[in-house]
């Protein structure tokens, strides 16, 4: 089995980009972040596109902002919207979406920015990271895959320069202590485990030539309960798909269990030319 996580960053800008990707990786679970449709507009856009795929679709979406999807050619069973006693901002956000696919919970998450640290939209954040927690701890975390932008960086290594991100979300003590918590359910982050030490990223800021320089972050992740993680035998970014015209300012992960049929390849493809920048040497877009 296939699964894939990608935020496409509107789906409907990302449709030119996103079903030859489906044609090409042949993902059979694909989970979506920041679709930006409404249930009825995605349908009426893809449906018969992805039915002409063998996909069936669990949808949970709002107009303009948020919204996530799952695509399951295994099926799709027990579909779940939202978190059972989650935050709002002030109202719930389109977020969360579950279903069951080939036997695995599968999960695809959009978690919230944070905004800034200390910030209210901060503050929901960490109460949506619990909430989150708390759904899957409910649901049995063994069989389950978490997918999706965390908007988090795991650790030091998952960003270009630590330097850069001094008094910025996605890597405070906070954040990463919460997405920690997640884990400590069982779940293992496939791709570093696969890859330790390696220099992995998911997301690159679309200014000042970030993609191009390799300044990135990895925030995009596939959390699975060690049943699932034992099956893994590829885990990688399939970063072809962030290089061209249109891209999504993230990158798919794509992870293949009990057989691979590209090799284990990875842990990035194909892998950046640019050299490691030197630490201190390179800020974000947002401090110049």
């Amino acid at each position: 089995m296939r699964i894939a996580t990608w935020n496409v960053n509107s789906v409907k800008q990302r449709l030119p980009r996103l079903l030859p990707w489906l044609d090409q990786r042949q993902p059979d679970v694909v989970c979506l972040q920041e679709t930006k449709l409404a249930d009825d507009a995605f349908a009426e856009l893809l449906h018969d596109e992805l039915a002409a795929r063998s996909y069936e679709v669990a949808t949970h979406g709002e107009a303009t902002w948020n919204g996530v999807a799952i695509l399951s050619r295994v099926g799709l069973e027990g579909v779940a919207r939202g978190l059972d006693g989650g935050p709002g901002f002030p109202h719930p956000e389109a977020r969360a979406v579950a279903a069951t696919c080939g036997g695995i919970r599968v999960v695809s998450v959009y978690v919230p920015n944070g905004r800034t640290p200390g910030s209210d939209h901060y503050h929901y954040k960490l109460e949506w990271l619990a909430a989150l927690r708390e759904t899957v701890a409910a649901a049995g975390p063994e069989a389950t895959v978490v997918c999706g932008d965390m908007n988090i960086a795991p650790a030091d290594d998952d960003v270009f320069d630590p330097d850069a991100y001094v008094g910025q979300t996605h890597v405070t003590a906070a954040e990463r202590e919460a997405l920690a918590e997640l884990q400590a359910l069982g779940l293992h982050d496939v791709v570093r485990e696969r890859w330790p030490g390696e220099r992995v990223f998911t997301y690159w800021d679309y200014r000042a030539g970030m993609f191009h320089q390799d300044l990135g972050m990895r925030i995009d992740l596939v959390l699975a309960g060690a049943p699932v993680a034992e099956r893994v035998r590829a885990a990688w970014v399939d970063r072809h798909a962030r290089k061209g015209k249109g891209p999504s300012d993230h990158a798919p992960v794509i992870v293949d269990l009990d057989e691979a049929p590209d090799g284990d390849i990875g842990p990035v493809v194909p892998p950046p030319s640019a050299p490691r920048a030197r630490r201190g040497a390179k800020k974000l877009p947002q401090a110049r």
